[in-house]
């Protein structure tokens, strides 16, 4: 096996592939059920006197899109980090796509691409000779099919048309050139540190545009981000960190109706719709002006349907959900 290579934090393998495996061909299959992405238990960091992870438990569910949130200093970058290997952890087990890490890296790391913290290249190439040579490190990708992944990759970070020195990169060149290398190669997991970092707004909706286009094709990402907007917008699954512990896990969805599923509706005869509510025996409450009906025992449609029936005017209906950033700081000060 010959050794990894890490530019900056991209990381480029060339494992020799196992003689029971044959190279695959296309992309990632369709997600099905089976045992996490990634799994941590008990993992625990410590640098000299500082406890960057104490005991964190995690597990990252297969074909989802986790986002992993915490405070600056809370070990989001540490976490990840330590499942791609790049760090040995001072307790616990890390496992990789099934593979004990960093133990089995040369298993695990071909499936996976990555970007985590600024990526480094060389700074005289081009940013097509730099993803050229990192596509050569590609045990997943034939020789011959190398300028097309290259070409590819750099079409869909819109970079196609760069050709100067990385030198001469701005911070939003570069985090695009790494989310490039990224792209090479079919992966089964992809793990982002902050992917928005130095993109302008365009960028980070084409960001957002690749973790969709990824998910769909049947790949597991995982990605930090202090963009709580980012999270909302394309995550299936949140994990909270802060103080090196994990404080909140779980599908985001769930996570923001943890007060409990309700429906905020906007009438102008908010008296009139709490007594069709009532007559219906479903209960119900006014709040800044709005009715709000708790769903637990009651569907949506018929809060909808009895309010129609009684001649209630209904401006607008929707879900009420605590809002992601409202949850993050409750979570986080309680968690401090």
């Amino acid at each position: 096996m010959s050794p990894a290579r890490r530019s900056g934090g991209t990381i480029c393998t060339r494992p020799d592939p196992p003689d029971d495996q044959p190279t695959p061909s296309a992309g990632p299959g369709p997600c099905l059920p089976g045992p996490p992405a990634a799994r941590v238990r008990g993992l625990r960091k410590v640098y000299r006197r500082t406890v960057a992870l104490d005991s964190v438990d995690l597990d990252v569910p297969a074909g989802s899109v986790l986002g992993l949130l915490g405070p600056n200093g809370s070990g989001k970058t540490t976490m990840l980090r330590l499942l791609l290997g790049l760090s040995r952890p001072s307790g616990g087990t890390v496992e990789l796509l099934g593979q004990p890490m960093p133990r089995a890296a040369g298993r695990a790391l071909p499936h996976v691409g990555a970007l985590v913290e600024e990526p480094g290249f060389l700074p005289h190439l081009s940013g097509r000779d730099n993803l050229t040579r990192c596509a050569a490190g590609e045990p997943l990708l034939a020789t011959a099919a190398i300028p097309d992944a290259v070409d590819g990759a750099l079409r869909r970070v819109g970079l196609a048309g760069t050709d100067r020195p990385y030198r001469a990169y701005s911070l939003g060149l570069k985090q695009r050139l790494g989310l490039a290398a990224v792209l090479l190669a079919p992966r089964k997991l992809v793990v982002l540190d902050e992917p928005s970092n130095g993109l302008d707004p365009a960028g980070t909706r084409e960001v957002r545009q690749l973790i969709a286009d990824l998910h769909a094709a049947g790949s597991t990402v995982l990605l930090s981000s202090h963009l709580l907007s980012e999270v909302e917008e394309t995550c299936t699954h949140v994990a909270v960190l802060t103080t090196g512990s994990v404080v909140a896990t779980g599908e985001l969805a769930e996570l923001l109706e943890a007060d409990g599923p309700a429906l905020q509706i906007h009438t102008s005869q908010p008296n009139a719709a709490l007594a069709a509510l009532r007559h219906a025996r479903i209960p119900g409450y006014t709040e800044r002006g709005l009715v709000v009906v708790d769903l637990s025992d009651t569907p949506p449609e018929l809060v909808l349907s009895t309010l129609v029936r009684a001649g209630v005017p209904v401006a607008e209906a929707r879900r009420r959900r605590t809002g992601l950033e409202e949850l993050f700081v409750q979570l986080t000060e309680d968690g401090a």
